[in-house]
C-alpha cells in the first residue's frame, strides 16, 4: 500500500450526539413526581432512566435516587438528595416562547401551587424558579435604539407574567 492510502475501516454505528452539559436540579425526596410534573407539561419530553439507592446508600434501598429526562428535548437529571440544599433564584430555567398563548400556558402550568414573579419569572411549586419569555425579548433588548431597548425593559419592569402585545407596543412606540 502506498504511504498515501487509506486503509478500508470497518463501519461502526454511528455515535449519537451527547449533551455535554446537563442540568442537575437537587429534591428533597420528590424528584419524581416533580419530573412527572414537567413532562405533562412540555411536548418532546421523557424519561430516559431511573437509578435507584442500593443498600449502604444515603438513601432508603430501592427508592429513587436520580431521574434522567428530557424536556423539549434539553437533557436533566432529578435528584433526590435530601433536605439539605433548596433552589433559589439565583437560577432559573428559562422557557423562550413563540405566541402569547404558549406563555399563557406554560405560566399557568408552572406557577400552579407556586408563586408568580415579577419580569416573567415564577417560581412552581417544588421551589424551582423558571422565565417565561418571548423569544424576541432579546431582539427588543438588544435593538441599537437605546430609547425602543428602555422601554421595552420599563415594560418588563411593571409586568407578572410577560405580554408580548404590550412589549411589541413599547418597542414600537414613537413616544419616549
Amino acid at each position: 500500500m502506498a504511504p498515501h492510502a487509506t486503509k478500508a475501516v470497518k463501519a461502526t454505528a454511528p455515535r449519537t450526539s451527547a449533551q455535554k452539559i446537563t442540568t442537575s436540579l437537587w429534591f428533597d425526596d420528590n424528584a419524581e413526581q416533580a419530573v412527572q410534573h414537567y413532562l405533562s407539561i412540555f411536548k418532546n419530553s421523557k424519561v430516559l432512566k431511573v437509578t435507584h439507592y442500593q443498600e449502604g446508600g444515603p438513601g432508603p434501598k430501592g427508592s429513587v435516587m436520580l431521574v434522567e429526562f428530557q424536556l423539549a428535548g434539553q437533557r436533566f437529571t432529578a435528584l433526590n438528595g435530601g433536605p439539605h440544599f433548596k433552589f433559589t433564584e439565583a437560577i432559573s430555567l428559562s422557557v423562550g416562547c413563540d405566541t402569547q398563548a404558549e406563555i399563557d400556558h406554560l405560566w399557568a402550568k408552572l406557577s400552579e401551587g407556586g408563586s408568580p414573579g415579577p419580569c416573567g419569572w415564577l417560581k412552581d411549586k417544588f421551589g424551582l424558579s423558571w422565565q417565561i419569555v418571548p423569544n424576541r425579548i432579546r431582539e427588543w433588548m438588544d435593538d441599537k435604539d437605546p430609547r425602543r431597548s428602555q422601554r421595552v425593559m420599563n415594560a418588563v419592569m411593571g409586568m407578572g407574567k410577560l405580554d408580548i402585545r404590550a412589549l411589541e407596543a413599547a418597542h414600537h412606540s414613537l413616544h419616549s
